[in-house]
């Protein structure tokens, strides 16, 4: 059974930094996409970037400027630098991969709150 390990969530002021990373443990192969997504406190779960296995990206308008995603395929690692962070960008993160295959994985969530 293939999982995922992200780490790097936490406090951070308005106007901060913080990098989150996700780990695909080695079961999961054949990836496709590898990205990010967040859902806040009473609201859907949204795409917040995406990295496909070419490299080509998509971000949330919300986010384009601030964050970078990347991906280390040699470590099946994806990670997202969030910039100049805002109270809205608290939320519960997820990463998600997605293969060939059509496996779809979640990892459990870190959260990120962003104080004003």
């Amino acid at each position: 059974q293939g999982q995922l390990v992200e780490s790097g969530g936490g406090l951070v002021q308005a106007g901060g930094s913080l990098r989150l990373s996700c780990a695909a443990s080695g079961s999961i192969f054949s990836i496709d996409h590898m990205g990010w997504y967040r859902q806040a406190p009473g609201k859907q779960r949204e795409l917040v970037a995406r990295v496909i296995s070419g490299g080509s990206t998509n971000y949330a308008d919300s986010v384009k400027g601030r964050f970078t995603i990347s991906r280390d395929n040699a470590k099946n690692t994806v990670y997202l630098q969030m910039n100049s962070l805002k109270p809205e960008d608290t939320a519960v993160y997820y990463c998600n991969v997605h293969t060939t295959l059509l496996w779809n994985y979640w990892g459990q969530g870190t959260q990120v709150t962003v104080s004003s």
